[in-house]
């Protein structure tokens, strides 16, 4: 009875949008009118490889130009460059292709013996990026020769059992090439001189390092067909992003430090949640102004509205321990003006007092008062409490960005709801809303043609009796209005 009842309302809805179009004959209407009406909805794209990629670990002590390295396999400035030492922090992978063949490479923080903090929480990073490579790439600086912590990495890599491929890098001219052959001396074979920052010899050195790698990994993760979903944790400085990456993923894989800004680079990381594969993406704290920041900071901010953007949905995160605060709601809206799907998540909840958390509560009403469709959670980053909550949060917000309303229940909605609630008269004349269609989804959009402009004030009314009659939890809503003349007779 209830798929009867169902066909019923679908032959409805499609005689209503067909009586409604034929109305709209009357009107002028451009040729990307009639596009949007007859061609179909402009979704996203999924696709994913389906064996896991081989992975180029790229490894070397501070400052020896592994960034400028991979920005050159890469053919981008994908990694943050500094012309001091210490400004990669994570093990951080992108994908690159070299002679028609596709792999992952991944940049590795400075690598050095005897240091402790973070300094000693990079080296790990690095160590395990060796552990779960295919190969290694090498890199030591031909101006300064081989180091004591150079002989100490070698040990390291035959330790590890990887091929390894040796880059003498900084070789910018025929003089420095004889230095670079002092670097036999570690037992590696033959170093390949190399400039990355002028791109000199890097096309022999891939050359070796396909030869290095399998076509297959041992160590990646193969993907699902489509892909999975993208997620970016963002934030302002330390409120605990990368500690809830590595508390979902349950392992150190992102340094953390009680020192603001030590995410640099996107970190990817692929996680199995509740029977789902996710890209879970760590992101570099978003600070005052872009503009405001140079250096390091100044890349690490322009890297973050990248990933935003490359992501699906955002988990902004917020300090429940601190009152929001403008860069808060600066990142909330750098979210909204990508279109990407949101989700709110207030770290540390676990050290609220019990009596204070009712007074909270009616405090972050107000604060996101613009935002009260996207779904919140609070949660514990450093002890895991109601993690668990993020999954189910992510995939309601994800589902309403995914979502299509059928142009004929949009036009049934819109027909009721103008008839109770009609656009105020301004100067004489009242706006008649014609037809609307849903132009796309990720993130929805709406067209709505009319006679007259509608207010900014009624599309947000449209916009809060959309999100109230059909859902739309954690999806920025798009609607746009077109005004068509009635053609002349």
């Amino acid at each position: 009875m209830a798929t009867l009842d169902t066909a019923v309302d679908a032959d409805i809805d499609a005689k209503r949008e067909e009586a409604l179009r034929a109305g709209l004959a009357e009107y002028e209407l451009e040729d990307e009118d009639l596009a949007l009406l007859g061609g179909g909805l402009a979704d996203g794209e999924g696709g994913g490889p389906a064996a896991p990629l081989p992975v180029l670990a790229v490894i070397g002590r501070p400052n020896v130009g592994k960034s400028t390295l991979v920005n050159r396999i890469l053919g981008r400035r994908e990694a943050v460059v500094e012309d001091k030492p210490g400004v990669t922090r994570d093990r951080v992978s992108y994908a690159a292709e070299w002679a028609g063949r596709n792999f992952m490479v991944v940049d590795t923080g400075g690598w050095e013996t005897g240091v402790a903090g973070m300094d000693a929480r990079v080296a790990e990073q690095a160590e395990i990026a060796i552990s779960l490579a295919d190969a290694v790439l090498f890199v030591v600086d031909a101006t300064v020769g081989p180091t004591g912590t150079d002989e100490r990495v070698v040990k390291l890599l035959r330790k590890a059992g990887k091929p390894v491929v040796l880059c003498a890098n900084k070789v910018d001219g025929p003089r420095v090439e004889a230095s670079a052959a002092e670097l036999w001396s570690l037992g590696l074979g033959e170093p390949h001189p190399v400039s990355a920052l002028h791109g000199r010899g890097t096309g022999d050195l891939l050359d070796a390092a396909m030869a290095a790698l399998p076509t297959v990994s041992a160590h990646g993760v193969a993907l699902p067909a489509g892909g999975p979903r993208r997620v970016a944790l963002v934030g302002r400085p330390n409120v605990g992003k990368s500690s809830l990456l590595n508390k979902v993923l349950g392992s150190e894989r992102v340094v953390v430090d009680s020192v603001a800004g030590t995410t640099r680079d996107p970190v990817d990381e692929v996680v199995e949640l509740k029977g789902k594969t996710w890209v879970f993406v760590d992101t570099a704290g978003i600070r005052r102004r872009v503009h405001q920041t140079s250096g390091a900071d100044f890349y690490a901010s322009l890297r973050t509205q990248a990933a935003i953007e490359k992501a699906e949905v955002a988990v902004v995160l917020l300090n429940a321990s601190v009152k929001i605060t403008e860069q808060d709601t600066r990142v909330i809206t750098q979210v909204i003006d990508a279109g990407r799907a949101l989700v709110i998540a207030y770290n540390k909840w676990d050290l609220m007092d019990e009596d204070r958390r009712p007074f909270l509560e009616r405090e972050i009403e107000k604060d996101l008062v613009q935002v009260q469709w996207a779904p919140r959670v609070n949660f514990s980053a450093r002890t895991g409490w109601h993690t668990d909550k993020l999954v189910p949060a992510l995939e309601r917000s994800l589902a309403s960005w995914d979502m299509r309303i059928s142009t004929g229940k949009l036009n049934a909605f819109l027909g009721e709801l103008v008839a109770a609630h009609p656009h105020p008269l301004r100067g004489g004349k009242q706006p008649r809303i014609l037809f609307a269609t849903q132009a796309s989804t990720r993130p929805p959009r709406f067209v709505i043609f009319s006679t007259g402009f509608l207010e900014a004030g009624y599309r947000r009314f449209i916009e809060r009796r959309l999100r109230e009659a059909f859902g739309f939890e954690g999806t920025p809503i798009s609607i746009s209005v077109r005004v068509r003349e009635k053609r002349k007779r």
